[in-house]
Protein backbone atom coordinates (compact mmCIF):
# COMPACT_ATOMS: atom_id res chain seq x y z
CA UNK A 1 0.00 0.00 0.00
CA UNK A 2 1.18 3.09 -0.94
CA UNK A 3 1.46 5.58 1.90
CA UNK A 4 2.86 8.88 0.34
CA UNK A 5 0.57 11.50 -0.18
CA UNK A 6 1.61 12.77 -3.89
CA UNK A 7 -1.20 15.01 -4.88
CA UNK A 8 -0.42 16.85 -1.15
CA UNK A 9 2.89 17.28 -2.07
CA UNK A 10 2.04 18.80 -4.57
CA UNK A 11 -0.31 20.94 -3.34
CA UNK A 12 1.82 22.32 -1.23
CA UNK A 13 4.87 22.78 -3.14
CA UNK A 14 2.70 24.70 -5.81
CA UNK A 15 1.17 26.92 -3.34
CA UNK A 16 4.73 27.84 -1.66
CA UNK A 17 5.29 29.31 -4.83
CA UNK A 18 2.68 30.81 -6.25
CA UNK A 19 2.41 34.71 -5.33
CA UNK A 20 -0.90 35.96 -4.31
CA UNK A 21 -0.23 39.25 -6.65
CA UNK A 22 0.16 36.59 -9.65
CA UNK A 23 -3.47 34.62 -8.93
CA UNK A 24 -4.93 38.37 -8.60
CA UNK A 25 -5.06 38.82 -4.99
CA UNK A 26 -3.51 41.36 -2.70
CA UNK A 27 -0.54 40.42 -0.96
CA UNK A 28 1.98 42.72 0.96
CA UNK A 29 3.43 42.57 4.30
CA UNK A 30 1.61 40.37 7.58
CA UNK A 31 1.70 37.47 5.69
CA UNK A 32 3.16 34.54 7.17
CA UNK A 33 3.41 32.21 3.85
CA UNK A 34 5.70 33.53 0.63
CA UNK A 35 3.28 31.51 -1.25
CA UNK A 36 -0.83 31.71 -1.56
CA UNK A 37 -2.84 30.81 1.75
CA UNK A 38 -4.91 27.76 1.73
CA UNK A 39 -8.16 29.24 1.95
CA UNK A 40 -7.04 31.30 -1.40
CA UNK A 41 -6.26 28.55 -3.44
CA UNK A 42 -9.71 27.00 -2.44
CA UNK A 43 -11.29 29.99 -3.71
CA UNK A 44 -9.85 29.72 -6.43
CA UNK A 45 -10.54 26.54 -7.01
CA UNK A 46 -14.17 27.02 -6.39
CA UNK A 47 -14.40 24.73 -3.22
CA UNK A 48 -14.59 25.07 0.43
CA UNK A 49 -11.45 25.51 2.50
CA UNK A 50 -12.03 22.61 4.64
CA UNK A 51 -12.28 20.28 1.42
CA UNK A 52 -9.21 22.02 0.26
CA UNK A 53 -7.44 21.00 3.32
CA UNK A 54 -8.99 17.34 2.93
CA UNK A 55 -7.32 17.11 -0.34
CA UNK A 56 -3.66 18.41 0.57
CA UNK A 57 -3.99 15.85 3.85
CA UNK A 58 -5.50 13.05 1.46
CA UNK A 59 -8.62 12.46 3.67
CA UNK A 60 -10.93 11.82 0.68
CA UNK A 61 -10.80 11.29 -3.20
CA UNK A 62 -13.95 11.81 -4.26
CA UNK A 63 -14.48 14.50 -6.35
CA UNK A 64 -10.70 15.16 -7.04
CA UNK A 65 -10.34 15.09 -10.39
CA UNK A 66 -13.37 17.47 -11.10
CA UNK A 67 -12.63 20.13 -8.43
CA UNK A 68 -8.22 20.10 -9.26
CA UNK A 69 -9.27 20.35 -13.06
CA UNK A 70 -10.22 24.30 -11.63
CA UNK A 71 -7.31 24.88 -9.66
CA UNK A 72 -5.05 26.82 -11.46
CA UNK A 73 -2.02 24.81 -8.67
CA UNK A 74 -3.49 21.38 -9.16
CA UNK A 75 -4.09 21.35 -12.97
CA UNK A 76 -1.00 20.58 -14.11
CA UNK A 77 -0.81 18.00 -11.73
CA UNK A 78 -4.06 16.40 -13.00
CA UNK A 79 -2.54 16.47 -16.41
CA UNK A 80 0.84 14.94 -15.53
CA UNK A 81 -0.88 11.97 -13.56
CA UNK A 82 -3.57 11.49 -16.54
CA UNK A 83 -0.51 10.56 -18.86
CA UNK A 84 1.10 7.98 -16.23
CA UNK A 85 -2.36 6.06 -15.08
Amino acid sequence: MDTTNALGEFLRARRDLVRPEVAGLPGGTGRRVAGLRREEVAILAGISSDYYLRLEQAVTATRRNRCCARSPVCSSWMATRSRTC
